[in-house]
């Protein structure tokens, strides 16, 4: 999926976020274990966090509220997002 493409989605893979944008959770497809482990590092649908680091098959890197955290490129995919604009 292109940037072009996936803008005109509604939410899209957090995998797929480039460096720099901001982003908002729309949504995390996952287990009560992996809702747990995502809501102890402060990442809940309606969090926003920034796109710090994404290489196509390393971990990626996000800042949230003054932390920066590492997430699996499988933990990536299954959290669904869109794109904020810095000034909402």
């Amino acid at each position: 999926m292109t940037k072009s493409q996936r803008s005109d989605a509604i939410s899209f893979s957090l995998r797929m976020a480039g460096e720099g944008e901001n982003v908002k959770i729309m949504s995390i497809r996952g287990g009560r274990s992996f809702h747990d482990r995502l809501s102890g590092m402060g990442l809940n649908v309606g969090a926003e966090v920034e796109i710090v680091k994404n290489q196509d098959n390393g971990p990626l890197l996000v800042a949230h509220k003054g932390t920066r955290l590492f997430l699996g490129g499988g933990m990536a995919e299954k959290i669904h997002v869109m794109v904020v604009d810095k000034g909402d």
